[in-house]
């Protein structure tokens, strides 16, 4: 079962704003969850916040919705301001 990737148009922006090295690893983060959102690693926020996965500083946080098999990617940030908005 693969899973279908949607990236917000946020989530889109704070990537492309992102270096060129993080980009690239933030990118086959993204590309692994295609395959298991809820792999090694991976955290569950609190109820209806979804999923978090770390790469380095940035976090890439996220919801699965099982029915439609998509992952929905709506905020990529460094740690320290992640949770804040």
């Amino acid at each position: 079962m693969v899973y279908q990737l949607e990236i917000s148009h946020t989530a889109h922006k704070q990537i492309l704003r992102l270096p060129i090295r993080t980009r690239e690893r933030i990118n086959s983060s993204i590309a692994k969850l295609s395959e298991n959102p809820r792999s090694m690693g991976v955290k569950k926020l609190t109820p209806g916040e979804g999923y978090r996965v770390r790469v380095g500083d940035y976090r890439i946080l996220y919801t699965i919705n099982d029915a439609d098999m998509k992952v929905i990617i709506y905020r990529v940030m460094s740690r320290g301001d992640v949770y804040k908005l």
